[in-house]
């Protein structure tokens, strides 16, 4: 295992996080008013809608998916019966799904954004590296699934497991875990990690107020009177 290895799998996912944390923090204080996702809907309507709901269910059964899959013990699964192959058939054809539902409206909406006038002049650069960065980790990400069509034993899930969870529970021999990967699930695993690094910095933000909107259901009432 060589230090680039070890600096990719081992440090730059704590550095990945800091900088989702307090990037997102600072741009909250400092750029309120671009805390929003800037929808091009007032110039061109087209597939929008489409392209947003298979977009955005897609990509949030993806992001729940990979939470609950790399996160949850190997023991639990073991106690509850489910062998690490058909594990990793469930989370295939999951991921197979979710991952094609989200692939189809990232295309329209990329279609949109690059091939509309209007909406392409609006466009910022940033918006377009984005779009593109999402694309080729969607593409790494489906791409796996028939590599790991290859090996249905489920060893390489449970090392990805280990891995994510030995991250979260900073564990330095982390990257050791991944140090046998193919390169397909490393360039897939980089990706990923910097989506959080570049996730302060462009449109993703307003993922925070998605979230955040659940707490109007707890809000107290609030009383309107007229003057």
């Amino acid at each position: 295992m060589n230090l680039v290895h070890q600096f990719i799998f081992g440090i730059y996912p704590y550095i990945a996080a800091a900088i989702f944390l307090f990037g997102s923090l600072a741009r909250f204080e400092r750029e309120q008013y671009t805390w929003k996702s800037d929808s091009s809907q007032m110039l061109y309507r087209g597939n929008l809608r489409t392209g947003n709901i298979l977009f955005h269910v897609g990509i949030l059964g993806l992001f729940f998916g990979h939470l609950v899959g790399l996160l949850t013990p190997v023991v639990v699964w073991d106690t509850l019966g489910v062998s690490h192959g058909l594990k990793q058939a469930i989370a295939m054809s999951a991921g197979g799904v979710m991952g094609t539902m989200c692939l189809a409206g990232l295309l329209i909406l990329l279609h949109r954004r690059l091939t509309n006038a209007r909406v392409s002049a609006v466009t910022r650069f940033g918006d377009k590296v984005l779009l593109l960065w999402l694309l080729v980790t969607l593409l790494l990400g489906l791409s796996t699934i028939f590599e790991s069509a290859s090996h249905m034993d489920g060893h390489m899930m449970v090392q990805l497991m280990t891995w994510a969870q030995h991250v979260v529970t900073l564990r330095a021999d982390a990257a050791s875990y991944v140090a046998e990967a193919p390169l397909l699930f490393k360039a897939h695993l980089f990706m990923g990690i910097s989506l959080f690094a570049i996730f302060p910095f462009t449109r993703l933000v307003h993922v925070w107020s998605g979230f955040a909107s659940v707490t109007y259901l707890g809000r107290a009432w609030q009383l309107v009177r007229g003057r």
